[in-house]
This record gives C-alpha cells, structure tokens and sequence, in this order.
C-alpha cells in the first residue's frame, strides 16, 4: 500500500475528527471529544500498517534482489570480478581465501578494499574492458533499481554507464590506444577510474558478506564456483604468455 494511493481515506478519517470537534465546539458535549479521537487513532493504526507492509515489501525484494544478483555474478559478471581481483596488488585477495573466509576475515578484507592498488596500468585496463563489456548487465541492474525503488543502486549504475560511455567515445576515436593511459594524463578522469574499479571490488565484498551471513550454503557454492574459474583463467593467461 501506498499513501498516495488511500490520502482520500486519510482525508475522510481527517474530516471527521474535525467535524466532531466543531460540533463538541458548539454543542459542549465531552462525549464527542471521544468520538473525534477515534478517526485519529484509526489514522495512526492505519498509517504504521501501511509503514510496516512497506518495510516488509521493501525487504522481500532485496532479497529477491540478492538470489538475481547471485545469478548474474555467476554468470554474466563472473569475468569481470574475476578480473579485477586478479588485477589487485593490494589488498591481495583470492576467491580460494574469499570462499574460506570467516566473516570477521571478510569485514577486514572490506574495510582495507576503501584503498586499493593495481599491479599496473595494463591490468587496470583489462578490467575497464570488462566493464565496457557488461554494459548490458549494468542496464539490467538499473532498470530493476528503479522497478524496486532502489535508489542507491540506481545512482551507482547511472555512474557506471556513464563511464562506460566515456570509455566507448574514446575507444572509436582513438581504437589503438590505451584508455588508462588517457586517464593518467587525465585526474578527473582517473578519479572516475578509480572509483568504478575500487567500487567493484567493494560491492562484490559486501555481496559476500551479505551471503555469508544470510546464505551460507550459496555463498560457499558461488566462492567456489569463482575460485575455479579463476585458476582456469589464470591458466589460460600463463599458456598465452
């Protein structure tokens, strides 16, 4: 429920309290002091339901919204995490600790993901490429952000499609050239750089924090789903040097 939806109740419940005031106002009889107080008590009762229902909606589709979350991250955006935690100098983290991880572990591994560094320009690059690719999925995250009312994630996915089409002008003009070598020359641009790759490893931590804690048996299932990808791509990158 809504209260756009019932203000003409509200506004009823609203005239009779006041219309047993003028009276009692007129009239001087205690009694309708009593009568006027009971469509404000409905008024309340009605308004803390409608507040509860809301609450209870609200957390039923974040959790619809964490089981597609967990589908899309063992899917569609596997690569791209994979790639930027293989990319990370520091903190150096593994999907192998993530899946082993306890949750104070996890917290920590957070807590130190506010700053991170990459092994160099090139991995960076690597991962703005996988993000470029997900465009997509980044759609699909907003288009259901503003189904659910998400308004976080709705603006964090209008910041990464924004990137991306940075990324995408660049790219067709200058197709051999390297974005973050354009984003180093750049500090508006590297700060938009950082904030979408750090952002990553930051959201997919609290992601499996909130596993961890509500879906243990999932969580242990998409960690090591992760840690065998990434030996696989790992491996694939060792045979194409």
């Amino acid at each position: 429920m809504k209260f756009s939806s019932h203000i003409g109740i509200y506004a009823l419940l609203l005239a009779a309290s006041t219309l047993f005031l003028i009276i009692e106002h007129l009239t001087h009889i205690e009694f309708l002091l009593h009568l006027a107080a009971i469509p404000l008590e409905v008024l309340v009762a009605v308004f803390i339901v409608e507040k509860f229902l809301a609450r209870k909606e609200q957390q039923e589709r974040r959790r619809q919204f964490m089981f597609i979350k967990s589908y899309m991250f063992r899917s569609d955006m596997r690569s791209l995490f994979i790639s930027n935690f293989s990319a990370l100098q520091s903190p150096a983290i593994s999907f192998a600790k993530i899946r082993n991880a306890s949750l104070e572990e996890l917290r920590q591994w957070r807590r130190q993901a506010e700053t991170v560094e990459y092994k160099s320009p090139q991995a960076m690059e690597s991962v703005i490429m996988e993000y470029v690719k997900a465009q997509p999925v980044w759609t699909s995250f907003m288009e259901r952000a503003i189904t659910n009312n998400f308004e976080e994630i709705f603006h964090d996915m209008i910041y990464i499609l924004h990137f991306i089409n940075d990324v995408q002008a660049f790219k067709a003009a200058y197709p051999q050239l390297l974005f973050i070598e354009e984003a180093r020359r750049n500090d508006e641009l590297m700060v938009k750089v950082r904030k979408v790759l750090s952002d990553g490893i930051q959201r997919f931590l609290d992601y499996a924090i909130e596993l961890k804690e509500k879906q243990p048996a999932m969580f242990f299932d998409v960690m090591s789903d992760y840690a065998l990808s990434s030996g696989f791509m790992g491996d694939s990158r060792k045979e194409a040097t």
